[in-house]
């Protein structure tokens, strides 16, 4: 089994296979559990291709020797191994994702000395946008933010509905019109990673990725202090024009934001306290 993780994490490319580098403790949780339940599945699935090929040379046409005796039933044996072991392991993986799921809760803040660092993100079409409420700035295509501080995201979606998955860091939550989820991620360090939309959303959804930077405190600084210096503002006026659907977005920055400009997203698919679909796309 060891070997076959070995060959697994050999041929892959670890730029590509993310899901199997994390870079914090989320996505590492997450990398671990799967690698529990490929095991427990293992379970099942090594005897039974010992088993396949045992069976095909013992029983091959030039081995006269081999007992065949097609007549029997109802054995005991053979019934409990049939029963039995696969509901051991539905047990096993049962009891494994309940206590998983309540511990990587995506809502659940992170344990951390550090106060969480607070971003929203909306999905358009077909490019992120990511709101700093503390700072009073956005960006396009980038998310940026302190290493070692935990970070609370809340998501919506201003179009169809899209996934939200940075694989190094978190797992995927789903953006929807009308309404907000939540997300919960922390780098470990700094570094560069890649996020993406992982819920089909249209003709610009292969372009529809954005840069994930884990800075350090200075540099995060830095970097915000950058943004407040353009002239670019974004509010109930501009905010229009970057919402029309565009493709292969460069980052842009904002160096002030319309307060509330998050709510009103979410606010204008509700009427009556209910969320409406989002915009059908054609």
């Amino acid at each position: 089994m060891a070997a076959g993780f070995a060959l697994l994490t050999g041929a892959c490319d670890l730029k590509r296979a993310a899901v199997i580098d994390p870079k914090g403790p989320i996505a590492l949780a997450e990398r671990n559990l799967l690698f529990d339940a490929f095991c427990v599945m293992m379970i099942v699935i090594v005897p039974v291709i010992v088993l396949t090929l045992w069976f095909a040379y013992r029983y091959r046409a030039s081995n006269t020797k081999a007992a065949y005796t097609p007549t029997w039933a109802n054995s005991v044996g053979i019934d409990a191994i049939t029963w039995l072991i696969p509901a051991i392991i539905v047990i096993a993986v049962a009891v494994l994702l309940w206590r998983s799921t309540h511990r990587l809760d995506p809502y659940r803040p992170l344990e951390s000395k550090e106060a969480p660092f607070d971003v929203q993100v909306v999905a358009q079409d077909w490019k992120w946008l990511f709101i700093y409420p503390e700072q009073g700035i956005a960006v396009v295509n980038q998310l940026a933010f302190p290493a070692g501080r935990p970070v609370s995201l809340r998501i919506t979606s201003d179009t169809v509905m899209n996934s939200f998955y940075v694989p190094q860091l978190a797992g995927q939550i789903y953006a929807m019109a009308g309404m907000q989820t939540r997300l919960q991620m922390l780098a470990d360090q700094p570094g560069t990673f890649v996020g993406r939309n992982s819920q089909y959303s249209g003709g610009g959804y292969s372009d529809q990725h954005f840069e994930v930077q884990a800075m350090s405190p200075a540099d995060f600084d830095a970097w915000v202090a950058r943004a407040k210096q353009g002239a670019m503002r974004l509010d109930a006026t501009t905010y229009p024009a970057l919402a029309a659907k565009s493709r292969a977005n460069p980052i842009t920055y904002y160096s002030t934001v319309e307060p509330r400009l998050f709510d009103s997203i979410i606010d204008k698919y509700r009427h009556s306290g209910h969320a409406h679909a989002a915009p059908v796309r054609r």
